[in-house]
């Protein structure tokens, strides 16, 4: 493999309008506009990307609900202290808001002295007790330090008050996380007002941010990535790639970073198989090395001036070393405001736990992570370094270099695991860059604002529509529709969770992508029905079937679009603007009808596993497919009866049950798992 070899996995490109750049006569962009309708809810949701502008969103909320709404006082609550910069005081009322936005410097406990540790936090959670009697307005803390005073002064200290959560994601529903079961107690109570705000609503594991009750009390307000680097000014294009290395990854480093492009560079842990085992030290001077000469340190920013092969001495920004002294001059260098007006101020910054979420540097234009993340939602959040806009700067990029799964190495099945989480990755950033899809069934009627190409709207034909967002309307035949407002939520609002589940399922991954023998409706209605049966157990199964066939086409659809526009280019980038909203159509159009069977009988990975196979050495290829299918695992009980009510619903429709001699692998895959349940109740008669 080229040692540069870069996978195409996503190319997303803009339609470059400025729109979510521009401020209206509130001085809010259109994300926070769409929030401040909504300033009135007691519980709100705020879904948005990375860089869109959520904490002032939060700001223009929590102003309105201390001015005209009653409420006391307002708690912003950040997971590390670095983020609490974000909501500093700020001069609203300049761009045409009504009142200004202002935080003490004594109540803004980010900046205080001392770790955020029960033994050591004293101090902060006796501020929070004193904040809570004083006449101050606004305070802001981290995780830590709420949960600590949460403990010690109990919910109904809170009555009355505003509580913001940052970075939401970090709470979940799983009885040991305290923030979550802190939450659950405000809810419950009914008498605070919380807004949550997050960049990626993915955990990255299977337990829900919030339990589905409590998640009903809150508005979401949903902004998506699709809106937001559309109506950028400067960047244009988001690329998403990822590259193998073999022996150490410092060597291949050399060949991916550019020293002329703002790169901030993710080492792997210290307790990593990606390590060297070398030193985080060691692994950050062996990157400086390769980029050239160390020519000594800044002595007022702490940054490593290096003479690069080209002749040009370029800043450096070391973020691994523990120094406290040097690791808090170099921080506090990135935090000034020369840091964002300055395009020169820093080239490469060097992060091993820091640099991820709520990090501001508008110039990346590169975020090279070493290694695979265990989580969906951390690959978010560094991608979302890349993706701020600043002049300049038309193009960003993520790199993720991971160890090629080789034929000879004892660790091949690990290779190829984090290979796997690699795909399911790009899936879900391929998902999370789609613009919305709308789904009706056949003949539903035109969506008004839509636009229905040249010949518009037309009965009894094919439809798809654009909205003036960007979303898209289908037609389906034999689509179900939702009937509970909960799963009419789920398919308005939470499809990528839908399909953020299926591809980080292990086994569903392995199948999709390399058993050349798999049914796509296994994937499709088996394994995506199971999960959905799992993830909204609540849900009437009627609502279950809805919302899986909402999140098949979901998928399904923007897939196709990627081949569709794969087949034009050769290498899978997206050329145009609209050639993602080009793609969708031209493979709704390469197919008579649009109907549910359809979309079912499609493997959802076929696409990526076409562009993969183009991309990665054959010899590679072959050893990920004979390791997944030497372990490829026989037909369950609990998978027979999901089959066997499959062959149920198909001789409602035919009059007769599926053959096991039909030329149709569908129909013969679930003939197998009625054929399975009377082996096993001949089997229990037998025994019994």
């Amino acid at each position: 493999m080229a040692d540069d070899k870069i996978i195409p996995a996503v190319s997303f490109k803009a339609a470059h309008t400025g729109v979510s750049t521009k401020s209206d006569e509130l001085g809010m962009r259109p994300m926070q506009a769409q929030v401040y309708e909504k300033r009135g809810e007691q519980y709100l949701l705020i879904k948005s990307p990375p860089a869109s502008g959520k904490s002032r969103a939060l700001m223009f909320v929590a102003l309105d609900k201390l001015t005209n709404q009653g409420v006391r006082q307002a708690i912003i609550c950040v997971p590390e202290r670095s983020i609490g910069a974000s909501f500093g005081s700020e001069p609203l009322s300049k761009y045409g808001f009504f009142t200004d936005w202002v935080v003490a410097p004594q109540w803004n406990l980010c900046n205080a002295p001392g770790a955020d540790d029960p033994k050591v936090a004293k101090s902060k959670v006796k501020a929070v007790g004193e904040f809570l009697t004083s006449e101050e307005k606004v305070l802001v803390c981290t995780h830590a330090t709420f949960r600590f005073a949460f403990d010690e002064l109990g919910p109904e200290a809170f009555d009355n008050r505003l509580i913001a959560i940052d970075e939401f994601h970090h709470v979940s529903a799983d009885a040991g996380n305290r923030l979550g079961a802190q939450l659950a107690q405000l809810i419950g109570r009914d008498k605070a007002h919380i807004v949550a705000m997050t960049g990626s609503y993915f955990r990255g594991d299977a337990i829900p941010v919030l339990a589905p009750e409590d998640e009903d009390r809150f508005e979401p307000v949903t902004y998506t990535y699709y809106q937001q680097l559309n109506g950028y000014e400067y960047l244009k294009t988001l690329d998403i790639g990822y590259s193998f290395y073999t022996g150490p990854y410092t060597e291949k480093i050399s060949a991916l970073l550019d020293p002329t492009v703002k790169t901030i560079i993710h080492i792997p842990s210290v307790n990593s198989k990606e390590s060297t085992r070398t030193g985080k030290h060691r692994e950050a001077e062996d990157i400086m090395n390769h980029l050239g000469d160390w020519q000594g340190v800044d002595p007022e920013t702490g940054f490593h001036l290096i003479r690069t092969a080209g002749g040009k001495v370029i800043k450096v920004a070391d973020l691994v070393d523990d120094d406290p002294a040097k690791r808090d001059r170099v921080v506090a260098a990135l935090k000034s405001p020369k840091s964002r007006q300055d395009r020169d101020f820093v080239d490469i910054i060097i992060a091993l736990g820091m640099a991820k979420e709520g990090f501001d540097w508008i110039w990346c234009e590169h975020a090279l992570t070493v290694g695979y993340r265990s989580s969906l939602t951390e690959i978010i959040q560094i991608i979302g370094r890349a993706t701020r806009d600043a002049p300049g700067k038309t193009r960003a990029r993520f790199t993720n270099l991971i160890a090629e799964p080789a034929a000879d190495n004892p660790l091949v099945v690990d290779a190829i695991n984090d290979y796997l989480k690699a795909i399911a990755a790009s899936l879900l950033m391929e998902q999370v860059l789609a613009p919305r899809f709308d789904f009706t069934p056949k003949d539903a009627g035109p969506k008004p604002g839509f636009d229905y190409g040249d010949v518009g709207y037309q009965e009894g034909k094919l439809n798809v529509g654009v909205g003036p967002q960007g979303q898209m309307h289908f037609e389906i035949k034999g689509l179900k529709l939702p009937t509970s407002i909960e799963a009419t939520r789920i398919c308005r609002e939470d499809l990528n969770e839908v399909i953020a589940s299926f591809v980080q399922d292990k086994a569903v991954l392995e199948r999709g992508m390399f058993d050349p023998e798999v049914v796509p409706e296994e994937l499709t209605q088996l394994k995506m029905g199971k999960i959905i049966r799992e993830k909204y157990p609540e849900l009437s199964e009627e609502d279950q079937e809805a919302v899986r066939q909402h999140a098949v086409a979901a998928m399904t659809l923007t897939q196709q679009a990627k081949a569709a526009i794969a087949g034009e280019t050769g290498d899978g980038e997206i050329k145009a603007s609209t050639a993602f909203i080009d793609g969708v159509r031209k493979f709704a159009l390469s197919v008579t009808d649009l109907d549910i069977d359809l979309i079912d009988r499609v493997n959802p990975f076929s696409a990526t596993y076409a562009v993969l196979a183009k991309a990665m050495d054959e010899k590679t290829l072959l050893q990920v497919q004979a390791v997944i299918n030497a372990k490829k695992d026989k037909l369950t009980y609990d998978e027979a009866r999901a089959l066997a009510e499959r062959a149920l619903e198909f001789k409602r429709e035919r009059g007769r049950l599926p053959s096991l001699t039909s030329p149709d692998a569908w129909e013969r895959k679930m003939a197998e798992g009625v054929a399975f349940l009377q082996r096993h109740a001949t089997k229990a008669v037998g025994n019994g």
